[in-house]
């Protein structure tokens, strides 16, 4: 299975590329565990942020962009209803750009796109301390071209590329378009 690594706020957002097929999951399985590779963490490009609101408290080192939160770097977007950025207050001020980000949460339905693939969900946390994306919801839906992997909860490990898709007491679902496999 490959993946984009998608570079926001120095997150990695992994989506889950079409073309290669899945290992035959046990009809008693309750989730789906997979390998990714090519994973890693990216700053190398300007991060635009807009909401209709943001207030930094500097005493509990956060930072709360509200309303129509849209995040854009590169080719990448993400879009939330609310964003909360903590942060270390002895790596500098947020306002400055100088930060050290510990933690990201996302929250009122989470929508990323990059390409041809999306994520969306009700809620997202990205650790930046530990370097794991986890996205909840109802449904977590991801999609690439015509492939669709629904779940409940994603999480990726972005030091090793190891994803996880849980079903939540339900089923994991995967659709793959044999069309969207590359050509050999």
């Amino acid at each position: 299975m490959a993946c984009n690594p998608l570079s926001l706020l120095k997150i990695a957002v992994v989506m889950i590329a079409a073309g290669l097929a899945l290992p035959a999951a046990d009809a008693r399985a309750q989730d789906t565990e997979r390998r990714m590779s090519g994973l890693a963490l990216s700053n190398d490009e300007p991060i635009q942020i807009e909401s209709d609101l943001l207030k930094i408290d500097e005493e509990t080192s956060k930072a709360t962009f509200t309303g129509n939160v849209t995040v854009v770097q590169g080719d990448t977007m993400l879009q939330a209803g609310r964003m909360i950025v903590n942060y270390d207050k002895n790596g500098g001020s947020v306002s400055s750009g100088a930060a050290e980000i510990r933690e990201i949460e996302l929250y009122d339905k989470v929508f990323i796109k990059a390409d041809t693939q999306t994520a969306t969900a009700d809620a997202g946390n990205f650790n930046m301390i530990n370097e794991v994306l986890v996205l909840t919801g109802e449904k977590v839906v991801l999609t690439d071209a015509e492939n669709v992997f629904i779940g409940c909860k994603l999480t990726v490990e972005m030091k090793n590329g190891q994803a996880k898709l849980d079903s939540c007491g339900g089923r994991v679902m995967i659709q793959l378009d044999p069309k969207s496999r590359p050509k050999q």
